[in-house]
């Protein structure tokens, strides 16, 4: 999307040659990217103008040894990130997606490094076929569930089928994908008295990267849902599909730069990793991620000048874009009865008195009138009082950078679920907003 509209790709390891007009991005552990454009009348000490989300999504992730096997059945180890509604994730067609480190001198199509040293490269992945399932308890073994309720244990209850340990035997292939045959039952990260993975995985792997199965040096892999995103609703007017929560921000950021021609500042859009578990990481939020992105260019462009960092980081603004809670009609009391976002109605402008958004009076103003200009609409949330109140990446960024902030977001239903919910319109409304916004 970004090379496509005339974005130039950086490495931080090299220097960077910034000018006003250019249109820049880089990527830190291929998780969180970060991308800029230069007005062509930036002058020194000028804002960064920012909207900032998260790609990451509460998920079921690999273990570092992954293979299990329990009455029969091939399993495998996973672990929970961030704060899913795990429930959810029973009885639903699973795949696999992520990053495969292989064996790997050459480099990549667009020209870019594969190789990320000692020969290693990074090759993404996306099974997209239902190979694994984690199936529900008949009700006629847990009588008592409606009374008791539904609490699986996650390290005992919890654990995929990727097949039968007969079928897995006789199902196993016998050459990898290049014709030689298949050591993936004894090969470089798997090799030693017990391997750390299903023979069989790794050749699904192997077929879908289309390298010898002993090729495959470590990944990081996570179960997602196979079922593909649709419009729904007797109007056609919602969207169901899983990881709503960020990845609807993360794109209506990407696609809401727009022109630079009359711009005086930096338009940025970054997109972080490790948002649902803290952002305390190299590529995450509470990382120095953004701050070395604006102390670079702001040097750049000021040719050193005295103070021109500061100055550009007191005249920036930034907008922490992540999903936002619609009012659900069956639990209707779980939102402040004068703070209750609708679909349809506008993106929704978040506050909380201990910070857990970083909106204050200021930008929530600024962030309303750029939107009214247009007649565009907004709506306003906060807890209730006797409620827990969410966090974002707003409040890390702000702390980090000194910069005004406000937290906005596309309402929805079914947050942290395997499959969730929001409206057609809120997402041109957002698109909108937002490149009101960066003009």
């Amino acid at each position: 999307m970004l090379m496509s509209a005339g974005f130039q790709h950086l490495s931080e390891k090299n220097a960077w040659e910034i000018k006003a007009g250019g249109k820049y991005f880089f990527t830190r552990n291929l998780s969180t990217i970060v991308a800029f454009a230069v007005g062509a009348k930036f002058k020194p000490g000028n804002g960064f103008y920012m909207v900032g989300a998260h790609t990451d999504s509460p998920c079921l992730k690999l273990k570092p040894v992954t293979k299990s096997s329990k009455s029969g059945y091939t399993m495998l180890n996973i672990e929970t990130y961030g704060g899913g509604l795990w429930y959810t994730w029973f009885d639903r067609d699973l795949g696999l997606a992520g990053r495969v480190l292989v064996k790997d001198n050459s480099t990549a199509a667009d020209g870019t490094p594969a190789a990320i040293g000692s020969g290693l490269a990074h090759r993404l992945v996306k099974i997209d076929r239902p190979i694994l399932r984690i199936p529900m308890l008949a009700i006629h073994l847990q009588g008592d569930i409606h009374t008791a309720g539904f609490k699986p244990n996650l390290q005992t209850n919890f654990a995929p089928i990727l097949a039968t340990n007969v079928k897995a035997q006789l199902e196993k292939p016998a050459t990898d994908p290049k014709g030689t045959p298949s050591k993936s039952d004894a090969s470089g990260t798997v090799s030693g008295p017990t391997p750390k993975h299903h023979s069989l995985l790794l050749d699904l792997l192997a077929e879908d990267l289309g390298v010898p199965a002993n090729d495959i040096v470590d990944f990081e892999l996570h179960l997602c849902d196979v079922q593909p995103g649709v419009i729904g609703g007797a109007c056609g007017e919602f969207v169901f599909v899983g990881r709503l929560d960020n990845l609807a921000m993360s794109w209506i950021s990407l696609k809401g730069v727009g022109s630079l021609d009359e711009e005086t500042g930096v338009r940025s859009v970054a997109l972080f990793d490790h948002e649902e578990v803290g952002s305390d990481s190299a590529q995450g939020a509470g990382g120095p991620v953004m701050r070395d992105t604006i102390t670079r260019v702001a040097t750049i462009l000021s040719a050193g000048e005295e103070g021109a960092v500061e100055r550009t980081l007191r005249s920036s603004f930034l907008v922490s874009a992540d999903m936002a809670h619609a009012l659900h009609p069956n639990y209707a009391d779980k939102h402040d009865p004068d703070h209750q976002p609708h679909f349809h109605e506008g993106i929704v402008v978040k506050h909380s008195a201990d910070q857990r958004y970083a909106t204050n009076s200021i930008s929530a103003s600024l962030f309303r009138e750029v939107g009214s200009r247009r007649g565009i609409p907004c709506q306003e949330f906060t807890v209730r009082n006797d409620s827990r109140c969410g966090s974002t990446i707003g409040p890390i960024l702000a702390s980090n950078l000194g910069c005004r902030t406000v937290d906005v977001g596309i309402p929805q239903l079914s947050m942290h679920s395997i499959r969730e919910m929001c409206g057609t319109d809120d997402v041109g409304i957002a698109y909108d907003h937002f490149l009101a916004f960066f003009e």
